[in-house]
């Protein structure tokens, strides 16, 4: 059975006639040709197809695409400003080389951000013991948090200081652009 669904992707809005068991993923890569978020493992365990999912970081492959009919999605592709300025988050992994092969890269990308999204919240996690007075960038807290996304090349060391350096500098303002 097909269904009609809207998405408003990267601040433009899109329709596509999906399969009602088609995941979020295939229908942007396959319908609306959004490539940015990746099909890794296709089971939610690699973060290769995270986005921002009405704002909060989301595994696509993991999701029906008619269940977020409406929704509004940013991939790492549409973090940058219109007028072409990186996002901080994408400034610091250039900066750090939080990249090798750059499959992941997308993913990564849209993980730090909704982690520093949720630390500016006060979301705690495994590992935090008191947000108040613990150091939210802290390299135990950023791996706890981005530990659902996989580098196959092994970019890990690129990847945690990217996300500390994107979280110190948008500690005083808000983190998305």
């Amino acid at each position: 059975m097909d269904a009609d669904i809207a998405l408003t992707v990267d601040g433009e809005r899109c329709a596509a006639t999906v399969d009602t068991r088609t995941t979020l993923l295939d229908a942007l890569r396959e319908r609306l040709g959004v490539t940015q978020p990746k099909k890794g493992c296709d089971h939610g365990q690699c973060g290769s197809c995270t986005v921002l999912l009405d704002g909060r970081r989301h595994l696509t492959c993991l999701a029906l695409a008619v269940a977020h009919d409406g929704a509004e999605i940013v991939t790492a592709g549409g973090l940058a400003s219109p007028d072409g300025d990186l996002h901080p988050v994408q400034q610091a992994f250039l900066d750090h080389d939080g990249y090798q092969c750059g499959y992941c890269t997308p993913g990564q990308v849209c993980s730090a951000v909704g982690v520093l999204d949720e630390l500016r919240a006060g979301h705690p996690s495994l590992v935090t013991d008191d947000l108040a007075t613990e150091d939210p960038d802290g390299d135990d807290e950023i791996r706890e948090r981005m530990s659902g996304n996989l580098c196959r090349c092994g970019a890990y060391a690129g990847i945690l200081a990217a996300v500390r350096q994107a979280g110190q500098q948008t500690t005083d303002r808000e983190v998305r652009a």
